[in-house]
């Protein structure tokens, strides 16, 4: 027998299912099972790993009522990470596990369990909004000398999207630029700016600082971010900054010391190969040599202690937090794995600053290695939600994804797309996914206006984008409807200077979505449970103590869904200006079946439990 959606065992780390999620070594902590009263489910236990042994632990009920009925298990906090699964009296061979990844009827590996984690959980704050500026080309307050690096550009001069002269084309963006506009982001319900690197560099990108010592004198120096941070930092808003602690510029004067003289310290600092003509680099880019992680001075200098880098930012007056660029390849070196070592240390710096500090990674694929709580907060989550909702709305044609590492991208159904989303956050622990930097463009990728093509399906992934669990990302521009194939080319000045040709339906919608976002502690910290997975229309709730909301996505026409009100109650307020929707006579809830389209709405009766 097929049960529909809404009538399966749910678990997630959330509030209502997990209500300690930050234990101490020795707590007992309770985790809680939904079993609706349509469920096949007889009885449960829960598969504990203590000390690298798994153990069964009895459920009991907690509670039940006309709809459902709530199993509890209480778990020993023995480990640092505990990791737990439930076994289930269910399905055709009344045996299931219920892991990360869903309901399945046959032995699982332990890499999609649930975790608890006693590690400090990221700030409250975290789970605000980010914006993503990219300082060369979002606003400039005054005209500064062009350096001899750069290729001067005016303002609405087209980007130089390939090529050698790319990383030279020079508009200059600055920080009091940034300053100049936090009424508009402000206004996006923004809770972070996230800034590209800001250390000085012969590029406009700046990923090959020449220090780390001080901001860009054409960003406006060390002042122009303080008064950055103070203006952001007084509208309640956060700064993040973006550290390359794989690598450096050629022009560093790491690097430079390192050349100049074979005794140096700094020579250790970098994978020579023939010392000093021939040097690893990323990605073979010689003006980015790679650190070797090896050396105790590096990391000194780099990210372990107060007096590091990664410190030094740190504080009231400057940074909240830090995105480390390609994470995923930080520390790893041929036979050399010191990744974790690496997250790890950042992390306690971070939290030796202040605890209210958040760390963030950047990597592409699966990074749950890095994920368990102790290194790295969250991640760029290209690999589960980017990727597979761009495989959902892109319609089916040859699109290349992310530089050239995917040629193209197929169109996939939404059963596939919500299987590779289950998979590749159930591999991580819920704060990492709660935690999880979602993106649906960034300045590694196309504008998405560009990629979709229709404007409905745009409207479809912003949606997603405000509604799904994770920390979402607005790449500066894409709330006014910039629009252009290419990751250097989608690097275009935010045209300040004419409106018109903002798509002002565009930046409405984003300010209703993310507004919203805003003032619902569901959308931001709500569990996440799947009430309808079709190929066309994807339906799931966020819940949290107190407020649940009901999304619902359809990339095109599809057979409407019903839902009865046992699960959604009778009445739903449409949010972000969704209409309101009402149960008919038969006590079913009818979802809208256009498409594409995208609606949220608030249940009126709190059915989370």
């Amino acid at each position: 027998m097929i049960f529909p959606a809404w009538s399966c065992p749910h678990h997630d780390g959330s509030q209502i299912y997990v209500p300690e999620p930050n234990p101490k070594l020795g707590d007992k902590v309770d985790v809680f099972l939904r079993v609706p009263r349509m469920s096949d489910v007889t009885s449960a236990w829960v598969r504990v790993v203590i000390n690298g042994e798994p153990e069964l632990v009895q459920t009991v009920v907690d509670r039940q009522d006309e709809h459902d009925k709530w199993l509890r298990a209480t778990l020993p906090v023995i480990n640092p990470v505990v990791s737990y699964r439930w076994l289930l009296d269910s399905g055709p061979y009344n045996y299931q596990w219920l892991n990360g990844a869903g309901l399945h009827d046959h032995d699982v590996a332990d890499a999609f369990d649930f975790r608890l984690s006693t590690y400090d959980p990221p700030p409250q704050w975290a789970t605000g909004t980010m914006y993503q500026i990219f300082p060369d080309r979002f606003a400039k307050s005054v005209d500064r000398s062009t350096p001899a690096w750069a290729i001067p550009a005016a303002w609405d001069d087209l980007v130089i999207g390939e090529g050698p002269d790319t990383p030279r084309q020079y508009y200059g963006g600055d920080l009091d630029g940034i300053t100049a506009h936090l009424d508009h982001i402000a206004s996006l319900g923004v809770g972070t700016i996230y800034l590209t690197p800001f250390f000085p560099a012969e590029s406009n990108h700046r990923y090959n600082a020449s220090t780390f010592d001080r901001v860009d004198p054409l960003l406006g120096g060390d002042a122009a971010m303080a008064r950055l941070a103070a203006a952001a930092h007084a509208r309640g808003m956060h700064l993040m900054g973006d550290l390359t602690t794989n690598h450096c510029g050629d022009t560093h004067e790491w690097f430079q010391n390192a050349l100049a003289d074979p005794n140096a310290p700094e020579v250790n600092f970098f994978f020579f190969t023939n010392y000093p003509h021939a040097y690893d680099a990323w990605w073979n880019l010689k003006e980015m040599p790679i650190f070797d992680h090896r050396s105790t001075e590096l990391r000194r200098r780099l990210y372990d202690g107060p007096d590091s880098v990664v410190a030094r930012w740190l504080g009231p007056h400057a940074l909240n937090a830090w995105r480390i660029d390609v994470a995923n390849m930080t520390g790893i070196h041929g036979d050399i794995n010191l990744s974790h070592e690496v997250a790890t240390t950042i992390r306690h710096t971070m939290a030796q600053v202040t605890t209210e500090s958040f760390l963030q990674a950047e990597s592409n694929h699966d990074a749950s290695r890095d994920l368990l709580g102790d290194g790295y907060q969250g991640t760029m989550n290209y690999a589960a939600f980017t990727r597979p909702l761009w495989q959902w709305l892109l319609p089916p044609q040859q699109r290349p994804y992310i530089h050239t590492k995917y040629p193209a991208l197929p169109n996939l159904p939404g059963r596939l797309v919500v299987g590779a989303m289950r998979e590749l956050s159930g591999v991580t622990p819920w704060q990492a996914t709660l935690h999880a930097m979602n993106l649906i463009g960034s300045h590694d990728t196309h504008r998405v206006a560009s990629l979709l093509g229709n404007p409905q399906l745009v409207d479809v992934a912003f949606g997603i984008l405000a509604a799904y669990p994770g920390i979402p990302m607005i790449y500066y521009g894409d709330e006014i409807g910039l629009a252009t194939m290419g990751p250097e080319y989608a690097r275009i000045p935010m045209p300040w200077a004419h409106p018109e040709r903002w798509d002002q339906r565009r930046l409405a919608l984003t300010r209703a979505l993310f507004g919203t976002r805003a003032q619902s502690v569901a959308l931001q910290r709500g569990g996440l449970r799947w009430l309808h997975i079709g190929d066309d229309a994807l339906t799931f709730l966020r819940e949290a103590p107190g407020e649940t909301v009901l999304v619902h996505a359809a990339r095109a026409n599809h057979t409407p869904i019903q839902i009865p009100t046992a699960v959604l109650g009778s009445e739903l307020v449409g949010l972000a200006g969704t209409a309101n929707l009402r149960a008919n006579m038969d006590g079913m809830i009818t979802l809208p079946a256009e498409g594409p389209a995208f609606g949220m709405w608030q249940l009126c009766k709190n059915v989370a439990g």
